[in-house]
């Protein structure tokens, strides 16, 4: 099976009792921080946005324009409910058309590292592309490198990572300028996050 379409089936399965397990993440500080950082009413791409929440509904709340991607079409329709001032679409990240310089920002919280991390670097050049002159990247991935499968909430997922320094040295090879990056623990989990800017 390939790995996308392992992740798509995998997060269907668990989409009604995703919510919960979600808000055991606090991105708060991180998410208040990239706020200070955008325009008032920024164009928002929301990478893997799952259920919308809580990055696109807390970017609506405070009056930004977001678009929802998820790969899975039942996250997809959770969003739609959870944050109906958003738009959303199924969309595999490896497939993004949107037009140059659409947007603000671009986010993928806990996303990218469903994706071969192969493929991280095109996905990175076309956020780059994406983005307007001076936009931001807020993302984050595992702090450990390698591939696995294994169990989540009782359905087989796949997670692929660099280790921190070349997932930074791509984000750099990639034309950004970074603001900030860092192990940190959010939910009893370590992850590599980073903020950077278009160049």
């Amino acid at each position: 099976m390939k790995k996308e379409e392992m992740v798509r089936n995998g997060y269907n399965e668990i989409a009604p009792k995703f919510k919960e397990f979600r808000s055991i993440f606090d991105n708060l500080p991180e998410l208040e921080y990239l706020i200070t950082l955008l325009p008032k009413k920024a164009k928002v791409l929301d990478v893997g946005c799952g259920i919308g929440i809580p990055v696109t509904r807390f970017l609506v709340d405070h009056d930004f324009s977001v678009t929802g991607i998820d790969i899975s079409e039942k996250m997809v329709e959770l969003a739609k409910l959870n944050v109906p001032k958003a738009e959303f679409f199924q969309y595999d990240m490896n497939e993004l058309d949107f037009p140059d310089n659409a947007f603000h920002c671009i986010t993928a919280v806990y996303s990218l590292f469903h994706v071969p991390k192969e493929k991280h670097f095109s996905i990175l050049k076309n956020f780059h592309r994406m983005l307007k002159q001076n936009g931001i990247l807020f993302f984050c991935v595992g702090h450990l490198g390698g591939d696995d499968t294994n169990e989540f909430l009782g359905e087989e997922m796949f997670w692929s990572n660099y280790p921190p320094e070349k997932t930074l040295s791509l984000v750099k090879e990639a034309e950004f300028e970074i603001i900030f990056d860092e192990i940190l623990n959010r939910g009893d989990e370590l992850q590599y996050w980073v903020f950077a800017k278009k160049k």
